[in-house]
């Protein structure tokens, strides 16, 4: 997932910034920013940065398409998960527990309804899961571990496992909506998997509204569950999500408060957070922005040198994360550390590993790193040849106008000829990209697709995830095979998530093999991108002690990482 602005360089000089204050079509900030009169300003949320096309989709099984809020905003799941403090909260449901090693029983709230007025039943719950046995829904893999679903009562669901992954199913109580029964089960599985599902209905705080070419619009839904039985109330009467346009545009509509909440990557913004335009990112200060993910530049293993650990070392080392955090992105990220491991997860990392096999930017050690492992310059034009005396010349590709990562690349490939290897940048166009990446027709590449998320497992299955297929379309792109590592990160699925040391004991374990072997070289913390307007709305998620610490974006998979309560928070801005 990337949720960016496709910037071509945007050079953020006065002249062009009090350009975009005055020349944005985000409008008066006072006034009404959609430009028909509909929904009055004071009562809308306009939110963009998830958006890179028309809504189209309202399929909360669709997982990587649906409209912006689609789940969350309408459809929910039955526990929601805070990352930042590794808890768990019901949500749909009012518990849920393993009765023994192999069966779990969810149970739901009483009394909770469709927005049709239908009642929410297990009946539901069990539908919502058996979908998975089709072989086109994400979660499919589900049932090569779960035996049976059942409804015990109206409120109760039991679900026996053959083989008890404790991590996976976790992960699925609290990311996956839960879909109505009486809606759903003439559905093909075409419709299912593919379907526009134009007319949701769903058990959340927002109904469709409506939704245009550059936009899509929710309605509180006043008769949701959560006003009575959690004593919360979403506070913006509508949700309006901008489909991202220009750079200038979405700019130029944060700065005048035309948007209230942009979870797009703006270059430049610690500099306008600070310049007096209302603006607020999570941190005050540098990195301002939480850590979404982790950066890796992925070697492709299959091809020589890289597949060779000792080159990949050698790699690793060459690289200038300093000037990458510093000089392309200006404080905005942290630099990764040699686990890749999130700073959620930072009590998985064995530390007695990192300082014994960690890398970081030594040019020097680089060097010997290749000369002790065989490559040699025998032509004398500063850079190694291959073992077999063949050139040297890889490719880094990384999408056309993704200006973070092409600019980052350049830092890759400069550091790379410093230590003697030729690495070249390249900038196809993003689908091209894609299609290397999936195909495995690459020599390296940048990734960031695994997300924080409730367990360590999740990260370790993308880095080592096997078998490897003619097509890798999620994990290991870079094709890499273990097959002890990929028994380990079987073995911490199959770990109670309240078994802490157990976990973290299959964690250092894949944490020696990663530093020894390489597979993907972890470089520096993606943000969660997150720029907030305060002409509007305030009281946004922030660091700050005692204030809403909540996730503040509107991003795919986020609205039940507990990111639904930054709207229950919002208060609007004092009229002056």
């Amino acid at each position: 997932m990337r949720n960016r602005l496709r910037f071509l360089i945007l050079l953020l000089s006065a002249g062009m910034l009090a350009a975009a204050c005055t020349g944005a079509d985000g409008g008066d900030p006072g006034g009404d920013a959609a430009g028909d009169g509909s929904y009055p300003r004071a009562e809308t949320l306009f939110t963009s940065g998830t958006q890179w096309g028309p809504p189209s989709n309202w399929n909360p099984i669709m997982n990587w398409t649906y409209a912006t809020g689609t789940v969350g905003l309408v459809y929910e799941t039955l526990f929601l998960y805070d990352p930042l403090t590794d808890e768990f909260e019901p949500w749909l449901a009012e518990k849920g527990d393993w009765t023994d090693d192999t069966t779990y029983e969810v149970t739901l709230r009483d009394g909770l309804t469709w927005s049709d007025g239908k009642p929410i039943t297990a009946e539901d719950v069990v539908f919502t899961v058996n979908l998975g046995e089709m072989e086109s829904v994400p979660y499919h893999p589900l049932w090569e571990f779960l035996d049976s679903a059942e409804a015990v009562d109206d409120l109760t669901a039991r679900f026996t496992f053959k083989e008890p992954r404790y991590q996976q199913w976790a992960n699925w109580v609290y990311f996956n909506p839960i879909v109505p029964k009486h809606l759903w089960e003439n559905k093909s599985e075409e419709d299912v998997t593919a379907g526009a599902n134009e007319k949701p209905v769903g058990s959340g705080p927002y109904l469709y509204e409506t939704h245009d070419q550059d936009r899509q619009v929710w309605k509180k839904n006043d008769k949701w569950w959560g006003k009575e039985m959690l004593d919360l109330d979403v506070k913006p009467t509508y949700v309006i999500d901008i489909v991202n346009t220009s750079n200038e545009a979405a700019l130029g509509q944060l700065l005048q408060g035309g948007i209230d909440l942009s979870n797009n990557f703006l270059p430049g913004i610690a500099t306008l957070v600070k310049g007096g335009y209302q603006l607020q990112t999570y941190y005050p200060e540098a990195p301002y922005m939480l850590a979404a993910n982790t950066t890796w530049m992925v070697p492709n293993t299959t091809k020589a040198p890289m597949n060779d650990p000792k080159f990949r070392q050698a790699l690793a080392n060459s690289v200038d994360v300093g000037k990458i955090v510093n000089s392309v992105y200006g404080q905005i990220v942290q630099a990764a550390d040699p686990t890749g491991l999130l700073p959620i997860w930072d009590k998985y990392i064995d530390k007695a590993q990192v300082d014994r096999l960690g890398y970081s930017f030594n040019t020097g050690k680089a060097k010997r790193l290749l000369a002790q492992a065989g490559y040699r310059d025998t032509n004398g034009d500063g850079l190694v040849e291959g073992k077999d005396g063949a050139k040297i010349d890889l490719k880094l590709a990384t999408p056309s106008g993704w200006t973070d990562w092409n600019e980052a690349a350049r830092v890759i490939a400069e550091g790379a000829k410093a230590a003697g290897i030729s690495v070249t940048s390249e900038t196809p166009a993003d689908t091209v990209v894609q299609d290397m990446r999936e195909s495995g027709e690459f020599d390296i590449i940048l990734d960031n697709q695994r997300q924080m998320d409730n367990t360590p497992w999740r990260y370790y299955e993308y880095v080592f995830g096997l078998p490897v297929h003619k097509q890798q379309t999620t994990v290991n792109y870079g094709r890499y095979e273990n097959a002890q590592a990929w028994a380990l990160v079987n073995q911490l699925d199959g770990t109670k998530i309240d078994d802490l040391a157990g976990m973290k004991a299959i964690s250092s374990q894949l944490q020696r093999i990663q530093l020894t072997d390489m597979p993907a070289i972890p470089l520096w913390y993606n943000g969660l991108w997150a720029q907030a307007s305060n002409a509007v709305w305030t009281n946004w998620p922030s660091a700050e002690q005692g204030g809403p610490n909540y996730l503040p974006t509107m991003w795919r998979g986020y609205l039940q990482r507990d990111a639904i309560k930054m709207l229950t928070e919002l208060r609007p801005a004092e009229k002056k």
